[in-house]
């Protein structure tokens, strides 16, 4: 599919829930940003169900602004959601993505738009400088990202930080869905796509009140547990089910050869056992069970590669 992408255009997209005292300003410092640059820019404001009067700034936004456009929720459905509708609106030849709050500087845009162009990039992320952050944001984000560079390979420091920069093809390419905005930069990899970073200001927030939440932290590991396993099993099952049958099995056979070794060579009686014997059974069934996923997902994959 060809996408009419508009050359010399940056387009903001900024997914908003309940943030109405920051938009006008983040509106204004996005504007001084752009003013000394060759790029013309479209501010997209998504709404994601904002119920404290954020619509209406938008409204006035957009009726003021001819590069400001609205799109707007009936209810929450998350930050994905907003930045999938976002993405599918941009069409500018580069897209951006900034919280709300504040929080992040707008004036690194036009600097990590240059990175990119300078250094043959295809997205680049931002990374917090002096966080300015709560003690437990902080640092369950510090583990969170740590994990994320050891599972996926890439060696960023803030994933989840929703400073981001992209040249239109990466945004055109992916599908955002679930809590998976975390990942864009692994499923652009996927994409064969490659990332880097911008070191970026950050600072506290002066509005509103902090989306974060505890579940944001299982359902993160979650979402990372699953963008894994999309990226490096999609094409192969096999691969992942099978090591954890073989795994299941060759201990499942290793409990029942010491209780059988006990019994005809010691005079155990299998009773003294019967846990090992019954942990030897259920690890040799787990063991078949991740086998007949495993094949039953090639056999999904083979069908649909012949479908397409």
């Amino acid at each position: 599919m060809k996408y009419d992408i508009k050359k010399g255009l940056a387009s903001i997209v900024v997914p908003i829930y309940n943030e109405v005292d920051s938009l006008i300003e983040l509106y204004e410092k996005l504007s001084k940003a752009f003013e000394p640059t060759v790029y013309n820019f479209e501010v997209i404001l998504v709404d994601d169900g904002s119920n404290d009067g954020s619509v209406e700034v938008e409204e006035k936004l957009s009726s003021e602004h001819e590069n400001v456009i609205v799109e707007k929720f009936l209810r929450n459905k998350g930050k994905a959601a907003a930045l999938d509708a976002g993405f599918k609106l941009a069409s500018g030849e580069f897209v951006a993505t900034i919280d709300a709050d504040l929080q992040d500087d707008p004036f690194a845009i036009p600097e990590m738009i240059k990175k990119i162009q300078d250094e043959g990039l295809d997205l680049v992320s931002g990374w917090k400088q002096n966080r300015q952050d709560p003690f437990i944001k902080r640092n369950t984000s510090k583990i969170f990202n740590f994990f994320t560079r050891l599972l996926t390979g890439i060696k960023l420091h803030d994933f989840n930080n929703g400073l981001k920069v992209y040249r239109s093809e990466v945004i055109k390419n992916i599908k955002v869905y679930g809590e998976m905005h975390r990942y864009i930069p692994v499923l652009a990899k996927q994409q064969g796509f490659n990332s880097g970073e911008h070191k970026v200001k950050h600072f506290a927030r002066q509005y509103g009140e902090t989306k974060y939440g505890i579940s944001r932290f299982y359902k993160g590991f979650l979402d990372l547990l699953t963008v894994v396993f999309i990226t490096k099993f999609m094409k192969r099952p096999m691969h992942f089910f099978g090591i954890w049958g073989m795994a299941f099995v060759t201990f499942g056979f290793v409990c029942e050869f010491y209780v059988l070794i006990l019994k005809y060579f010691f005079n155990h009686p299998f009773k003294n056992h019967f846990a090992m014997m019954l942990m030897g059974v259920l690890l040799l069934i787990s063991g078949v069970q991740f086998f007949s996923i495993g094949l039953i997902s090639e056999l999904i994959t083979f069908h649909n590669k012949k479908d397409t």
